[in-house]
């Protein structure tokens, strides 16, 4: 299987795109009040607090095992160690999550909170309500008519890009957050050079997130220098004290 670049997927990921092709979307076309994201990012940092976007994750093709905490306990946690977003997984077939687990922590937690899944068509952006959902550049055929839909129900949308070709398609289709994944979807390696790579060509008045590998203090303050205004933690962040483990990102 193909991504929307040409590319052969790993097969795990080949999996998760094959589902998603398949999956319905929601019956009635959704508006959104959204929490603003940059407005969080910047209380984050006035605050003294490196933005954190903190992600519920109970299990992966990349990670072992899984966890079984209330979602909801999960996500107060992480707000408590200073998170400024939650990221909540809605795939079902191979993260376990659910677009009930999301709806259960947006009302449960006062920042934004951003729907990770993989979406593809239209109306699978109307499945639930969040602040933020992310559009996968690699995965979807049509980005600037998916970025106007998402922005036309409110949504904020954050455009996943791992390349610089995907990232000019991002910046045609008008993102103005934009995620550099340091995942390669075709190999499943990680490598923090994409970010370094990728980020010198993000205009300054894009938000910036840094995704993937980031594991310690150190990694932190890798992504920052090389210009991210925020950081997405997933595994790292679930292993152990969530409370903890989200302290010690926001105050690298």
């Amino acid at each position: 299987m193909m991504d929307a670049n040409g590319e052969e997927l790993a097969p795990a990921v080949r999996s998760i795109l094959a589902a998603a092709r398949e999956r319905a979307g929601g019956e009635e076309r959704l508006s959104v009040d959204a929490r603003s994201f940059p407005a969080a990012v910047a209380d984050a940092a006035a605050d003294g607090r490196v933005p954190v976007i903190a992600e519920v994750k109970p299990t992966s093709p990349t990670t072992e095992g899984s966890r079984d905490d209330d979602p909801v306990d999960l996500a107060r946690a992480m707000v408590a160690g200073g998170a400024t977003a939650i990221s909540v997984l809605t795939e079902p077939d191979h993260f376990g999550g659910t677009p009930e687990s999301l709806a259960r922590v947006r009302d449960a937690v006062d920042v934004p909170v951003l729907r990770k899944d993989f979406i593809v068509q239209e109306s699978q952006l109307d499945l639930v309500a969040s602040d933020l959902i992310l559009l996968i550049a690699r995965f979807v055929d049509d980005l600037p008519g998916l970025v106007t839909a998402a922005e036309e129900r409110g949504f904020q949308p954050l455009v996943e890009v791992h390349t610089r070709e995907e990232l000019d398609r991002a910046l045609d289709a008008g993102a103005d957050l934009i995620g550099v994944n340091n995942r390669d979807l075709a190999q499943l390696a990680v490598d923090l050079d994409t970010f370094e790579a990728i980020a010198p060509h993000v205009p300054d008045d894009v938000t910036l997130i840094a995704e993937s590998g980031i594991g310690s203090a150190a990694d932190v303050r890798r992504m920052r220098e090389a210009g991210a205004d925020a950081l997405l933690v997933g595994s790292a962040i679930m292993d152990g004290d969530v409370t903890e483990n989200v302290r010690r990102f926001t105050t690298a």
